[in-house]
């Protein structure tokens, strides 16, 4: 007996086959072709942008302020077959299902590393999105990530905490310290139990400065999380 979403996704596919976003082969949205041809990250590395050293177990002097306790990323967006994937995903026409294509990106990145992280005492939390750009788009791109994370990792996802209580300019086009500015006092945290004394892998789309992610980070701990770990598809 098929299930309704069987049945929804059989039609789906049906009127609206998938296409690999790299070469046009039917049946996928990135086929094992193109996607040997994105250099995936084995390296943990540290948060600051001026200096791409390896993460080693601690944070180099210049990040020793951030609430970030370090970041995954799996891809350096610099690639162009990534920017059309993460383009097509937020941006016009809005295809929700490249989240499954993204999210597999991360967890190769996880699966790549010298030592494969321990996520069983985590929880994941997503960048949350304005109201006006989640009715516009119909989706926050980072939570349907951390919604496919959550189902690899089987680790909580938990949507409920970390909100976003106002409107800011959008980041893309200011300076690193424009974008500090801009985010701050954006978020606000609901539900402090589910997170208090927790670790946290938070998750985003793309990191470029880590304005949005350490304010997110910073609102979280102050809540009481215990660590904030970073988790992009990729940095730019």
């Amino acid at each position: 007996m098929w299930k309704k979403a069987d049945i929804k996704n059989f039609f789906l596919e049906l009127l609206f086959p998938r296409f690999c976003l790299g070469c046009q082969k039917e049946g996928t949205y990135l086929c094992q072709d193109c996607l040997s041809l994105i250099e995936i990250s084995q390296h943990q590395y540290c948060l600051c942008q001026m200096a791409q050293r390896i993460w080693q177990g601690g944070k180099c002097k210049k990040c020793a302020s951030r609430k970030l306790n370090g970041l995954y990323f799996a891809v350096p967006y610099q690639n162009s077959l990534v920017q059309k994937l993460i383009r097509l995903f937020k941006y016009n026409p809005f295809i929700k299902e490249l989240s499954g294509t993204l999210a597999s990106l991360i967890i190769n990145h996880f699966q790549l590393l010298d030592n494969p992280p321990d996520f069983s005492e985590f929880l994941l939390v997503f960048i949350p999105l304005e109201k006006r750009k989640l009715k516009q788009r119909g989706f926050n791109q980072a939570e349907e990530i951390a919604k496919e994370l959550s189902k690899s990792l089987e680790i909580p996802l938990v949507s409920d905490c970390l909100i976003k209580i106002k409107a800011n300019f959008p980041q893309v086009r200011l300076s690193g310290k424009e974008r500090e500015e801009n985010i701050k006092g954006v978020f606000s945290i609901k539900n402090i139990e589910k997170i208090r004394g927790r670790k946290i892998l938070l998750v985003d789309d793309v990191y470029t400065t880590g304005s949005t992610m350490e304010e997110g980070a910073r609102v979280l701990k102050t809540a009481g999380a215990k660590e904030i770990w970073g988790v992009a598809v990729a940095r730019e």
